[in-house]
């Protein structure tokens, strides 16, 4: 198999292996794939991801058979081009990127103008006639290649790029002249030496393997491994390495370099998007160092911007963009992001994928497309990533609320957030650990602010356009962003910023409205989303297209309401210790707790049993006609017990009892390891009058509103924590006679079940043997994770995150379903429960039931059902749908 594919010029492009992402990663594939069709594209090789893998594997070191074939690489775009890699005449120069197979925003940094040097850089301005373009280049290559090689600290070379362009009264990049870069670059090569000491490397070949190295070792580095706990990513794949002949926006007036989406990726309105830069490089844009312009005449009016469009500066390269644009997004059926460049005047592509979007520009444009006929339905369900929904299912500003507005950036990523304001990634995240909701503020963000950019609720950035790092990267992640607020000023030793006349601190809230750009003081109301318009015909269609049912854990009347507006179809976990922590009953639960015998325990569930009523009539008023699987009491006891010696005089009033005896009786109850103690079934089993006080609410609640709507809902109650059949037989003959008592009082009868939630390890061993007496087995993924693999989910985030950056596990099993252990439990269980009962109803009611690889493993099995949160039932509906099309395929 190759190690590196030839693109561009005459190179063959037959090779299937070449356009596959997974063996040239995301970019490598589709440079070829343009270049087979016949676009402007630099030539260049791809070393593929199986290098990269081979040389993190192998020490660090490359096999001669790497060096032989880049080599031969080097040499057929030497031939395309006509021009030779370290030749002091006419130098050819490189640019390297990295490309995974899909888009890494935590992968190296790109270098471009590989291959100057104190010789080349003269051989440059000889044939470019342009002595001030070949030292901004070298200036360029230096602190690019110093940076992410040499691994230099880049606000070094910042501060000196700033001093000398104040030491000539300059503003702007662009009013240095050829000398000025010429002793920049001697600075510049002055620091490098300062802080390596050594110099900046002059042979060629070093430079290249250097940058080569920086690329695969950047696929372990901090930021990556984040990204890819993240968006779980596995850590095998490893990146491909993209090296591409050179061509230059930066020559001039006639020049230009530019990002481009062909839809707009905020919104998903079908309307060319982008920006560009004359007489720039590609950094420029990307990095905010310029305030980039607008692509299309309409954009700028828009924005009332006075610089020229492309649309209108360069018609003749812009009409020659608009035709590709169109090209491609038909090839690919799909949204491009695009990165071009012009060069005297002449239109070049450098980079083509499937750009990164909104969750509602995802799904505008999954429903436009399929509308075009671009895409079938089908392929529409698929484009949404399920998890994206969540930045649609969450408040948004009101917009009648107060506005307190500081000032106004660029709308770089929509939503609201509001937060208490911090100033860099590290203490963002240390922040959100601790339950606090923070917004980023930085000057710029780069991929080391990665982790503090997803612990922030929002993220403004002082410098940087719609494309910037910021910009991007919170959009795929979500966050509202507002970008490009020059009004914003940081002093980092104060820990201060400035907007406009006001000063806030660290500490000080902030509200970001990324939909309009605006940075508001203080918090600001918001108001609930709609679920109506795009989102709605992809929720029809994927209703249409799965086979699983989707329902909700809830236990209150509000997240039921919210629950069915988000198409829950019954529940599938209704957790009752939440209702016994209310202030108004808990008095009368640790009364019971805490009662020497069993007519002082009847005492206080007698309290208990009017509130218990009214709670589950709350909600089967809500999900009248639907199923709702209420779990018994699971909780150990001591959850509820007193906490301090105020509480314990508290129930000392009420119950009329000694302090000193309560704190006696709570110390009798305390366990090691409540966890695993006297919990779930097992209360049932020693206090069986607490089961019937709550299984009497549940049948008398069914009962009246069977009565008022005359649809009655239908209970299935669930035991926990069984380890044996002999559990449950006792406890269902303990629930069937409270039933038939209470359909004898009420003088009518409804439909229940009775069923178990599996959440042990034995239990799943014993499941055809428990299904004989379960009507229902619902899978208590997070406990049945916690006793499979030894692991306290509470205590678990002290080591969790070494243990992914280290391959032990593919991602957190408490997000993502354990699929060869716990969930090879699960699919024991469900096969030995059919064969036991055929028609035994299978559901999973865990945390896993909102995620999309878990409800993928979910269809597979052949559950029937999945249970999420609230605000995830879309998500699973949506994956439910992806889980069944995939299998289809």
């Amino acid at each position: 198999m190759k190690t590196v594919y030839t693109f561009g010029g005459n190179a063959d492009h037959s090779d299937p292996r070449q356009k596959d992402k997974t063996v040239t990663g995301g970019k490598g594939a589709n440079l070829a794939e343009m270049a087979q069709i016949g676009l402007p594209v630099p030539p260049g090789f791809t070393i593929t991801t199986e290098e990269c893998v081979k040389y993190l594997a192998g020490g660090s070191d490359f096999t001669e058979a790497l060096r032989n074939d880049v080599k031969a690489a080097l040499n057929h775009i030497e031939a395309t081009v006509g021009k030779s890699f370290g030749n002091n005449e006419d130098p050819l120069l490189v640019s390297v990127r990295s490309g995974a197979r899909v888009s890494m925003p935590g992968m190296m940094d790109t270098v471009l103008n590989l291959g100057l040097n104190d010789a080349t850089v003269q051989g440059l301005a000889k044939t470019s006639g342009d002595h001030r373009f070949a030292w901004d280049s070298y200036r360029r290559f230096i602190q690019m290649y110093s940076d992410v090689v040499l691994e230099v600290d880049h606000g070094l070379f910042e501060e000196a790029l700033e001093i000398a362009k104040e030491d000539k009264g300059f503003y702007n990049d662009t009013e240095m002249e050829a000398e000025d870069w010429q002793a920049l670059v001697t600075e510049y090569k002055s620091i490098v030496e300062k802080e390596l000491g050594t110099p900046f490397p002059q042979d060629v070949t070093q430079q290249l393997w250097g940058a080569i190295s920086a690329v695969f070792d950047s696929w372990d580095a901090d930021r990556a491994k984040v990204y890819r706990r993240l968006n779980d990513i596995p850590s095998g794949w490893g990146t491909a390495v993209n090296v591409q002949a050179m061509v230059f926006g930066n020559m001039g007036d006639t020049s230009a370099t530019g990002v481009a989406f062909t839809r707009d990726p905020a919104t998903g309105e079908k309307a060319y998007y982008g920006e560009w830069l004359v007489n720039a490089q590609g950094e420029d844009v990307v990095a905010g160092i310029r305030t980039p312009q607008y692509l299309t005449k309409a954009a700028r009016e828009r924005a009332n911007a006075k610089p020229l469009s492309m649309e209108e500066a360069m018609p003749a390269a812009y009409g020659e963009l608009a035709a590709v644009f169109e090209l491609l997004e038909k090839h690919y059926r799909d949204m491009q992001d695009i990165e071009f460049t012009v060069q005297d005047g002449k239109l070049w592509m450098l980079q083509t994928r499937s750009g990164k979007r909104t969750a509602k520009a995802a799904l505008k444009m999954a429903v436009d497309m399929a509308g075009e006929g671009l895409i079938s339905e089908e392929e529409g369900i698929l484009r949404v990533d399920p998890m994206a929904l969540d930045q649609l299912l969450h408040p948004t500003l009101d917009p009648r609320a107060h506005r307190d507005v500081l000032t106004t950036g660029l709308p770089a990523s929509p939503g609201a957030a509001s937060g208490t304001i911090v100033l860099d990634a590290d203490k963002a995240e240390q922040a959100a650990n601790r339950g606090e909701k923070v917004i980023l503020v930085r000057v710029e963000t780069s991929p080391e602010d990665i982790h503090g950019m997803h612990a922030a609720q929002g993220i403004l950035t002082a410098r940087g356009g719609m494309t910037s790092h910021a910009a991007v990267v919170a959009r795929g992640m979500g966050r509202p962003c507002v970008s490009g607020a020059s009004a914003v000023s940081i002093d980092m030793a104060s820990r201060t910023l400035r907007i406009g006349n006001r000063e806030l601190s660290e500490g000080d809230t902030l509200t970001l409205d990324g939909s309009n750009g605006q940075v508001m003081a203080g918090e600001v109301r918001t108001i609930e989303p709609e679920m109506a318009g795009d989102f709605g015909v992809l929720m029809g269609w994927a209703d249409k297209h799965r086979r699983m049912n989707v329902r909700t854990n809830a236990e209150t009347p509000a997240d039921c309401k919210m629950a069915r507006q988000f198409g829950a179809e019954g529940i599938g976990l209704c957790r009752t210790e939440h209702m016994f922590f209310d202030a108004g009953r808990i008095s009368a639960v640790r009364e019971m707790i805490l009662a020497d015998t069993e007519a002082g325990r009847r005492e206080a569930l007698a309290k208990l049993l009017p509130e218990q009523r009214n709670d589950f009539k709350a909600i089967f008023e809500v999900m009248v006609g639907l199923p709702c699987t209420i779990r018994l009491l699971d909780p150990p006891l001591h959850e509820f017990l007193p906490h301090g010696d105020a509480e314990f005089a508290d129930l000392a009033d009420v119950t009329g009892l000694n302090v000193d005896h309560l704190k006696r009786r709570a110390a009798e109850l305390h366990e090691f390891n409540p966890m695993l103690g006297h919990r779930g079934c097992r209360l049932g089993i020693t206090y069986p009058e607490i089961y019937e006080m709550q299984a009497r609410g549940i049948f008398e609640a069914a009962c009246a509103v069977a009565k008022e709507s005359g649809d009655a809902p239908v209970p299935e109650i669930m035991v926990p924590l069984v380890a044996t059949k002999r559990e449950l037989e006792i406890l269902r003959a303990l629930i069937d006679r409270v039933a038939q008592d209470v359909f004898t009082e009420q003088g009518r009868e409804i439909e229940y079940l009775v069923g178990t939630m599996i959440e042990l390890p034995r239990a799943a061993l014993m499941a055809g043997e428990i299904a004989n007496e379960a009507r229902f087995f619902s899978f208590g993924t997070n406990d049945l994770t916690q006793t499979t693999l030894g692991v306290s989910r509470d205590d678990s985030a002290r080591f969790l995150a070494p243990y992914v950056d280290q391959g032990i596990f593919e991602r957190d099993p408490f997000v993502s379903l354990d699929v060869d252990g716990v969930g090879q439990l699960v699919e024991m269980a469900a096969e030995r429960g059919r064969a036991t009962r055929g028609d035994i109803k299978l559901g999973i009611c865990g945390e896993h039931g909102g995620d999309p690889a878990s409800i993928s493993f979910c269809d597979d099995v052949g559950l029937d059902y999945v249970s999420a949160s609230p605000y995830r039932v879309p998500i699973a509906r949506l994956a439910a749908a992806q889980a069944s099309l995939r299998k289809k395929a």
